[in-house]
């Protein structure tokens, strides 16, 4: 299989985060902006872009579980498998959140939205960033979530700082959310 972590519009988009920039990437069923949810400056910029406020918080993907170790090491033991038996795939967990998830991630909320991504674009791209990237619709709010290159350029124009390679997956709805202390479904797949 292709690593996507290698290929030049990653890497670029990759270098783009690290600069503060935002980017858009495909994701399992629909394009997302992304950024690095440890630099506050570009978190706004993107919620800027989106017309999102910060309280209702983003998602967290990343390439492997590894990479949440610092956000996940106060979970238990069957707290954590049940984050293995679903990742990688299109299930993004609501997990109490520790001090190191900085409020403009998590929001109004005391809880933090992660997903091990199984897209090889979006998981490319957190291996070539290096950790977690924020993963957020790419829309502003209230228009329907772009699904093709066409209609990223036409919602965000020059607005962004990369666009990387790739396509959507064959995924017809984002990821489902599921509340990791009560197992409770807050948003279907």
């Amino acid at each position: 299989m292709f690593d996507w972590s290698i290929n030049p519009r990653i890497q670029f988009a990759a270098h783009q985060m690290k600069l503060g920039g935002v980017i858009a990437y495909p994701t399992e069923a629909v394009w997302g902006l992304g950024c690095n949810p440890f630099d506050e400056g570009a978190v706004l910029e993107l919620l800027a872009l989106k017309q999102r406020p910060v309280e209702k918080g983003l998602i967290l993907i990343a390439a492997n579980i590894k990479m949440f170790a610092p956000f996940i090491d106060h979970l238990d033991d069957l707290q954590r498998q049940r984050l293995k038996n679903t990742w990688p795939g299109p299930v993004t967990w609501l997990v109490p959140a520790n001090d190191l998830i900085p409020h403009w991630i998590s929001g109004n909320f005391s809880s933090v939205a992660l997903r091990v991504t199984g897209h090889p674009v979006a998981a490319g791209l957190s291996r070539a960033f290096g950790g977690p990237l924020v993963s957020t619709s790419c829309n502003t709010q209230g228009m329907p979530p772009a699904t093709n290159i066409h209609q990223v350029r036409r919602y965000f124009g020059d607005e962004l700082d990369a666009i990387t390679s790739g396509q959507v997956g064959q995924r017809a709805n984002p990821s489902e959310i599921r509340d990791l202390l009560t197992g409770e479904i807050v948003r279907p797949g």
